[in-house]
């Protein structure tokens, strides 16, 4: 794998491309690490400088205490990301990283910059809630959920030592994902492009739906066939959808 340029603990480029017009900012899932990204950036770059956010608690840093919400979590990444809006940006994220990014752009649209689209992947609209408890079940319930939705890689899941010792990083983040409470009436002011899987079981297509409630722009839902992580299924289709993004005649003036 292409070794990352690490810019500061949060963000990694494993395509640096400083000479893109653009810049995609992507988020990963529960569990999910920067280096999930990879194949965005093969496909992308140089034509688009893409960043993928690293959070506590996984890889390089497994020594750190993963988030303890995603409200944190998002403070943090905002931070992390100022002066990164030297391009336009984009946002993509899927499953807990939808919500992340979300946060991260409601922050950074305080400060006069943020993203000019949201792609809110594998991920039910903020106010949308389920009673989900995964992160009270012991190791074993976390193990069988990462299995049923097979997001995780598979040397992670058959290798016992290796699983044992990011299960504490994976807990944190179902536990900032399940007690996520987004605020009454939070909206973002850029579109929001919504991926969603016709099987995915923790959302559905009404709850896809329902992000047209967080946004003042517009809202549009594509629907893939597949489970939750139908991106994994169909990278040729959802990488489509991006170039779409980046090549449109509006993004060229």
């Amino acid at each position: 794998m292409t070794s990352p340029t690490i810019d500061n603990l949060w963000i990694r480029r494993f395509r640096p491309s400083p000479d893109a017009a653009e810049r995609l900012v992507c988020f990963p899932h529960a569990g999910g690490s920067a280096s999930f990204y990879v194949p965005v950036a093969d496909a992308l770059s140089p034509g688009v400088d893409v960043a993928a956010i690293q959070y506590p608690g996984r890889q390089d840093r497994r020594h750190e205490p993963g988030p303890a919400s995603v409200a944190e979590l998002a403070d943090r990444v905002a931070e992390a990301l100022a002066g990164w809006d030297d391009r336009p940006l984009t946002f993509f994220g899927h499953s807990m990283g939808s919500l992340v990014a979300f946060e991260v752009a409601r922050r950074m649209e305080r400060t006069g910059s943020g993203p000019v689209r949201l792609f809110a992947s594998g991920r039910r609209a903020p106010s949308r809630t389920r009673d989900e408890r995964v992160h009270t079940l012991d190791d074993d319930g976390v193990i069988a959920e990462l299995r049923a939705l097979a997001g995780t890689d598979a040397q992670v899941l058959q290798d016992e030592e290796l699983l044992r010792m990011v299960l504490p990083a994976i807990r944190s983040d179902y536990r900032a994902v399940e007690t996520y409470r987004c605020e009454p009436g939070a909206v973002v002011r850029c579109p929001v492009t919504v991926l969603t899987g016709d099987a995915d079981p923790r959302t559905s297509l009404e709850e896809a739906r329902a992000w047209s409630e967080h946004t003042l722009s517009e809202a549009d839902v594509r629907v893939f066939p597949g489970g939750h992580f139908f991106l994994s299924e169909r990278p040729a289709e959802v990488l489509a959808v991006l170039d779409e993004h980046f090549a449109a005649p509006a993004r060229q003036g």
